[in-house]
């Protein structure tokens, strides 16, 4: 089993960690700072006399303002990690003034930015993020969220409007690669953790510039009054007070700035290299960063907390010093280089086309295409996890232009995407579809249930491989809901789930996913934390699963060839009266708190399962990846002809 994915996440979780412990030594390097700031402005005033008549010196002082600015500091942090926690992705692109495009826009520009979102989610296996447009002239963008669920895609307008196609591919992919890589999740936490480290300088700033902005001075002579006086010498002192927090802060600065650069740099020489293994086009990301070398503004982010989310860019938003040693981003040049070799050294860049053409749905039908499922795909379906290729990305346009147009037109707008998920939801048991039926007129909104009825029998025919895309397509229009238009969705979801506990299992994966990503959009939901160290902790719940899977491919001995996969795990296969959706549900919930590399073992056996009997429908890898995504693991599609053993080809 591969394990870049996994050990991109592991190495993800590690550098987080490391974060921490920079931003401790940030704190004490601070506070000793106030400390002997302090200890100095205090020994002034203790003078000979004081120390001759016996009185101690005072070091409450010095050691308050140390304590003070420490707790400052760390209640700065927590705050900044809560506030964020709250909002998100959406809260990182509102705050650079980001506007989000709508799903069902007709703007030509918008609707390309947006489809090459949507190849490049599908390609992937993750949600459709998202996207914000930034009314900034630089050729910049970034990722933001601390998962796939959250997760929103920030372009400015000189990005959207400054590149070819192929170029915005590639920035795209970039992005795609900080998301899938778990850099995203790392680069949001570091803005809450750092804004502590950077407080005390914000203050000060903030100090000075009220004083200088309301005409306070330093007069002892206006009006004759004694008082002015010594409201001038407060003047002064509150100046200095803030000088003194500006070049303390700066301490914080120069320690955030050296923290931002180690742990960003390296990453983007990596997401770079992600970027042309998704596109197989080097010329488009080098191609983006050549036009912004050309470009007069390059990728600079006017907005006021643009330096905030530096280390976040695609490029170099903000002016980061005449030195290197802080910059997040290596040079241009660099990256380039890194991509074209041959590269002249000059920022040509080649001329765009007069005007944007409209990107329309194509027609059904997938072109090139095959119905066939190879068993060693599938077989090897851990390595592909978190790595999309260039294949994917064709395979994903393909999957977008057979999409009817009529149902890829409802899911972009929140209204008719309801329709769409529960038409997915109906069984094809007429006993059971007729249950859901009935559920729907009793609780959905009428007018929705008048769509599903129009889109149901277009639904029913599509192909398998189209479900698990559509449900991810689905939720940026999902998302616009109001929050009683959410409630009243969820509890209809879940009641044509359990409508006579007959639903098949890849109808309830596909719920379960949809809820899973939809849920951070409208509820505050904690990360996934790790809870046991190892699948032989969880003999139970891995039972479960292999036990499901393998009830479901009806084959005797997947359940073995599972186990075989899974060597110190203790499994017992569970009769078919003790498996429920509920406990493969309860199950998935608990290895999904296991470290990464564990769940790859998981995901491994559970391909095992699948392949026992040497025969993979469509749906059963459909199913395999949506139990991938549910272990927080995305899984691009699985195609023929990619490489592998020699292994039997078998129909859908």
């Amino acid at each position: 089993m591969a394990t870049d994915f996994f050990q991109r996440q592991a190495d993800a979780r590690r550098t987080t960690a490391w974060l921490i412990g920079g931003f401790l030594i940030a704190l004490v390097g601070i506070a000793a700072a106030v400390f002997g700031v302090t200890t100095l402005l205090t020994s002034l005033h203790y003078d000979g006399a004081m120390k001759l008549a016996g009185e101690p010196f005072p070091w409450q002082a010095p050691i308050g303002a140390a304590t003070g600015a420490a707790g400052l500091i760390g209640l700065g942090s927590l705050y900044k990690v809560v506030a964020l926690r709250a909002t998100g992705g959406t809260g990182v692109a509102e705050s650079l003034g980001g506007k989000r495009l709508s799903p069902d826009t007709r703007d030509p520009l918008e609707r390309r930015l947006l489809n090459v979102t949507d190849e490049m989610a599908i390609a992937s296996g993750t949600p459709s993020p998202p996207v914000f447009l930034i009314e900034e002239r630089g050729i910049n963008a970034f990722a933001a969220g601390y998962s796939p669920s959250d997760a929103v895609i920030g372009v400015t307008r000189g990005c959207a409007e400054g590149l070819t196609r192929d170029e915005l591919q590639g920035v795209i992919a970039h992005e795609f690669s900080h998301i899938l890589n778990g850099d995203m999740r790392m680069s949001i936490r570091m803005i809450g953790i750092l804004h502590g480290v950077l407080l005390l300088g914000l203050i000060g700033q903030i100090v000075v510039r009220i004083i200088f902005n309301s005409g306070a001075t330093y007069d002892s002579r206006r009006s004759g009054d004694d008082n002015s006086g010594r409201g001038g010498a407060a003047v002064i002192v509150v100046l200095a007070i803030g000088v003194a927090l500006i070049v303390i802060g700066s301490i914080g600065s120069f320690v955030g700035g050296l923290i931002k650069a180690a742990v960003s740099r390296q990453r983007e020489y990596l997401a770079d290299a992600s970027a042309v293994q998704f596109t197989r086009n080097p010329g488009g990301i080098a191609g983006a960063l050549k036009r912004i070398g050309a470009a007069i503004g390059g990728g600079r982010i006017k907005h006021p907390r643009a330096a905030e989310l530096s280390h976040m860019y695609f490029t170099q938003g903000v002016w980061e010093g005449f030195s290197s040693l802080m910059a997040t981003h290596p040079p241009l040049d660099k990256r380039i280089r890194a991509l074209d070799p041959a590269w002249d050294g000059v920022f040509v860049a080649s001329k765009l086309p007069a005007s944007i053409p409209f990107e329309a749905a194509g027609t059904v039908g997938l072109a090139g295409t095959t119905a066939a499922v190879p068993v060693g795909v599938v077989a090897n379906a851990a390595n592909q996890v978190g790595d999309p290729e260039e294949s994917h990305r064709r395979y994903a346009e393909q999957l977008l232009a057979a999409i009817p147009a009529s149902v890829l037109a409802a899911t972009r707008e929140p209204f008719a995407a309801r329709a769409v998920v529960y038409a997915l939801l109906l069984d094809r048991d007429p006993v059971v579809r007729k249950d859901q039926s009935g559920l729907l007129a009793e609780m959905a909104d009428p007018r929705v249930v008048g769509v599903v009825r129009r889109l149901a029998p277009e639904c029913a025919e599509l192909d398998a491989r189209l479900r698990l895309p559509l449900i991810d397509l689905l939720l940026p229009a999902l998302a616009a809901l109001s929050p009683p238009q959410y409630q009243r969705f969820t509890r209809v979801v879940r009641a044509l789930v359990a409508a006579d506990n007959r639903i098949g299992l890849f109808e309830w994966t596909l719920s379960q996913i949809l809820l899973r990503h939809l849920r951070p959009k409208f509820e505050r939901v904690r990360s996934p934390r790790l809870r046991w160290n190892s699948l032989a902790e969880l003999g139970p719940a891995v039972s479960m699963v292999l036990a499901t899977l393998a009830h479901a491919s009806r084959a005797e001995d997947a359940f073995a060839a599972g186990g075989a996969k899974l060597g110190g795990v203790p499994l017992r296969l569970p009769p078919r009266t003790e498996v429920s959706l509920d406990r493969f549900r309860e199950a998935l919930e608990q290895i999904a708190q296991t470290p990464e590399n564990e769940r790859g073992r998981l995901i491994d056996a559970a391909a095992a399962v699948i392949c026992a009997d040497q025969e993979v429908s469509v749906a059963e890898a459909e199913l395999l990846r949506g139990v991938s995504d549910l272990l927080d693991c995305p899984m691009p599609p699985l195609l023929a002809g990619q490489p592998l053993p020699a292994e039997t080809v078998v129909r859908a």
